[in-house]
Formats: C-alpha cells, structure tokens, sequence
C-alpha cells in the first residue's frame, strides 16, 4: 500500500505545482511532470531533502537579500551546477505569483 500512496501523494504535488506555475500536468503520460510557456519541470515530493537544510543555511545567512542554493557536483563543468530557490521567491522574481498554500 505504501507505493500506492507515495504515486498519489506525488501526483497531488505535480498538479499543485502545475496550478501554482500556470502550467499543465503531464506526468501521467511518462514524459514531463508539469509543462508551462518557458519550463519543463520535473516534481519530487520527498520526505527528506538535503536541499532544505542547505536552504535552511542560506536563509539564515541571507539577510534581505534572496537565499539561493547551488549545488555543484565534483569534478562536473559549472555551467550543469543546480539553481535553488524557494518557489515563493521564484514566484516574486518572474512575477508568477498565482496563489500560495503556505
């Protein structure tokens, strides 16, 4: 059963993000998860995420200035280094500011 419920609370969270992106959710077809005008988005929905606690960091440090994460992967070529951003302040940078549910 606990499959079952992780493929549902992962679709649930592909269309929120759809909703809160103004996108489409076309995770069902085996392809993209969520598809707007400019991005193809891939949704995880995890119980932990070492993301959050280097977000974590960055927000404490971050002052009144936006908090990003980067993650680098060794020995890889900078320019395939990940972007990090809260979707709230994603949001407020591109001015896609939908809805929010916390």
């Amino acid at each position: 059963m606990t499959g079952i419920k992780n493929r549902n609370r992962g679709k649930a969270t592909e269309k929120a993000i759809a909703d809160l992106m103004g996108g489409k959710r076309l995770g069902i077809l085996g392809k993209v998860d969520v598809e707007t005008d400019y991005f193809s988005i891939e949704v995880k929905d995890r119980v932990k995420s070492a993301a959050h606690g280097y977000m974590d960091q960055a927000i404490r440090h971050s002052g009144d200035k936006t908090p990003m994460v980067i993650i680098h992967k060794t020995n890889s070529r900078h320019d395939s280094d990940l972007v990090c951003l809260r979707l709230c302040d994603f949001q407020d940078w591109f001015d896609l500011r939908r809805g929010s549910d916390g």
